[in-house]
């Protein structure tokens, strides 16, 4: 009998223990270029992910910190990964880049040729998943907001974003296809072929509208686990 009581009392006092153990915040590290630098910044799209977790009742369930550098393409983002990905020990990062890989091509010839970014790319992918980090792959939305496929670098801008959800799926890794979200847009409410102030205040760097956007399409993948 004494037994069965001192049973009963170890179990309860191990259910009480588990219970008060506070449960960590998920880290999430949004990994890219100014778009990412810029997001952290109020009505920010990192900012807005953070404000609607809150409307959730989810807050406390997610830290999020932004790692975007200006001017970064796929190689720079391999190059600093240790000190301003993996020295956080994130559970989880968002990975937005190409914009630059692509559009430093025509502006100053030095973008980065197809081969190369998907190399870098799948190295940084191992990298992260080699410690247990969820990877989720953004496609580059967009450099120029036509419609009609007129905008210089939609070619190359396609073929970049068909790499990564060719990454996505080769890899396990969950995918926000923001060139295909901004298109779709785009379509239904660009009639007059404007190059930028649908999404883009610059055709690149998003306003509120596109900060909404990314924010919601990011959250939707993010909470789909």
């Amino acid at each position: 009998m004494k037994f069965f009581f001192r049973s009963i009392l170890a179990t309860a006092l191990f259910f009480l223990a588990t219970s008060m153990i506070i449960q960590k915040p998920k880290r999430v590290v949004f990994f890219g270029d100014s778009i990412t630098q810029m997001g952290v910044n109020p009505g920010g799209y990192i900012t807005k992910i953070g404000e609607l977790l809150e409307q959730k009742g989810l807050a406390k369930d997610y830290e999020l910190i932004g790692a975007g550098i200006g001017g970064n393409k796929v190689y720079d983002l391999y190059l600093r990964m240790e000190d301003d990905v993996l020295a956080k020990n994130p559970d989880i990062v968002f990975i937005w880049v190409g914009v630059n890989d692509v559009w430093h091509k025509a502006s100053s010839g030095t973008g980065t040729d197809p081969d190369k970014f998907e190399k870098f790319y799948v190295a940084i992918i191992k990298k992260l998943q080699d410690k247990g980090i969820r990877v989720i792959l953004c496609t580059p939305a967009c450099i120029g907001e036509k419609t009609d496929f007129t905008n210089q670098q939609d070619g190359d801008l396609n073929k970049y974003a068909q790499i990564i959800r060719g990454l996505a799926k080769n890899y396990h890794c969950d995918l926000v296809d923001l060139r295909e979200n901004f298109l779709s847009y785009n379509l239904k409410n660009n009639p007059e072929n404007k190059e930028s102030g649908i999404l883009t205040v610059d055709r690149v760097h998003l306003n509120p509208k596109g900060n909404e956007l990314v924010a919601n399409k990011m959250l939707e993948v993010l909470l789909s686990k």
